[in-house]
């Protein structure tokens, strides 16, 4: 009967697409490490806003404890306290929006498709997963380059680049591991460079000719399309998030 297919395809692959979306991403996201896997919600209500989070940037401040007979006692017993003024800490709620939109139109006729239908189905969402995870890897490589905080010098000389980076992350006191998206030309050089050697603080794979690390800052060979027109783009690990709505 007409109505027996009604919607069908739908409701019996859309959550097949969301999960076979997050394995395709885990899988080739070129910048999992610091976008951590893929958060997928189905059937949002929403489309503007992703998510909100509470914050707060009150710094701490650590005080002199003040043991003055007239402070908090004698004269100074309504208006004052040992420990110094008292900052209120108040969180905030932010909104975060999705960042960019997508979508695919494709059609399967059953009478002319020349295959099994479920197989065809299959085929093309695994195609699409997989446009869509370049897709991704396009933008967050976007954000990485629109969000650094500094011009770290020119990369023609990968060393004193990586000698500031590594400065600099220190002096931030950044804990999680730091690591550097290179192209290829890029890694090249550093693998050649005449400072590789593990005596330097770099790592080396000499079954893959590969380097892991560099002034120990993790290096990741990342395709030149992904990297907004840049050649080094450094990011902490697991400092951000990918959400995935359908």
């Amino acid at each position: 009967m007409a109505t027996e297919n009604n919607d069908l395809p739908v409701r019996a692959y859309q959550k097949q697409f969301i999960g076979l979306m997050q394995t395709v991403f885990g899988v080739q996201s070129t910048f999992t490490p610091t976008f951590g896997a893929l958060q997928a919600l189905d059937g949002i209500q929403n489309n503007a806003i992703a998510f909100s989070v509470k914050a707060n940037d009150v710094p701490v401040a650590v005080g002199a404890y003040n043991p003055n007979p007239n402070v908090a006692f004698g004269t100074g017993t309504s208006n004052s306290n040992r420990f110094g003024p008292m900052q209120e800490i108040i969180y905030s709620d932010i909104d975060v929006p999705y960042s960019f939109g997508w979508s695919f139109n494709e059609g399967i006729d059953q009478l002319t498709v020349n295959t099994d239908l479920d197989s065809a189905v299959a085929d093309r969402l695994n195609l699409q997963a997989q446009a869509k995870t370049r897709l991704f890897n396009s933008q967050l490589g976007a954000y990485l380059v629109a969000s650094a905080a500094a011009d770290l010098g020119e990369v023609t000389d990968v060393n004193k680049v990586f000698e500031a980076a590594s400065e600099r992350y220190t002096d931030l006191e950044v804990v999680v591991p730091v690591r550097a998206y290179v192209t290829a030309e890029v890694y090249n050089a550093i693998i050649d460079h005449a400072l590789v050697t593990s005596a330097k603080g770099s790592a080396v794979n000499i079954d893959e000719n590969g380097i892991v690390r560099f002034r120990d800052i993790i290096v990741t060979k990342t395709p030149a399309r992904y990297m907004a027109g840049k050649s080094i783009a450094f990011a902490p690990d697991n400092v951000g998030s990918s959400i995935h709505g359908d």
